[in-house]
């Protein structure tokens, strides 16, 4: 199973991490990474070097940063392969441990597999056979 996980800090953007702070999430990344648990992961710059795009009634906005609103803010994703929703949620709780207080929505992504109709697999294993 794969989650994408969204981090929310809870405070305003501000500088680039410590150093220290870098060392740590690094440590955290090898070793969920060498785990198997990590697949990808990316920290967000500031919001005022990005954009918001909405299409709403068949007309497009677009709304340029910074978002002022903290809860409006994403500070970064991961992708975790896991084997249950738990599982993601431990991972989630050692993570804000190193990044801080914030929230993270944990969110189950689809796998080509979910799309499948016993007729589209049926049809593959006799095609296969």
């Amino acid at each position: 199973m794969r989650y994408l996980c969204v981090y929310k800090p809870s405070k305003e953007e501000g500088g680039r991490p410590s150093p220290e702070h870098v060392a740590e999430m690094g440590k955290l990344i090898e070793k969920t990474m060498k785990a198997g648990v990590l697949l990808a992961t990316e920290g967000c710059q500031s919001s005022s070097k990005g954009a918001r795009v909405r299409l709403a009634n068949g007309k497009i906005s677009v709304i340029d940063g910074p978002f002022t609103e903290t809860k409006e803010l994403i500070g970064g994703f991961a992708i975790l392969q896991v084997n249950s929703k738990e599982e993601a949620i431990e991972a989630t709780k050692e993570f804000l441990h190193v990044a801080g207080d914030g929230e993270t929505e944990i969110r189950l992504l689809y796998e080509p597999s979910d799309f499948e109709t016993p007729t589209c697999v049926q049809t593959a294993v006799v095609a296969e056979a």
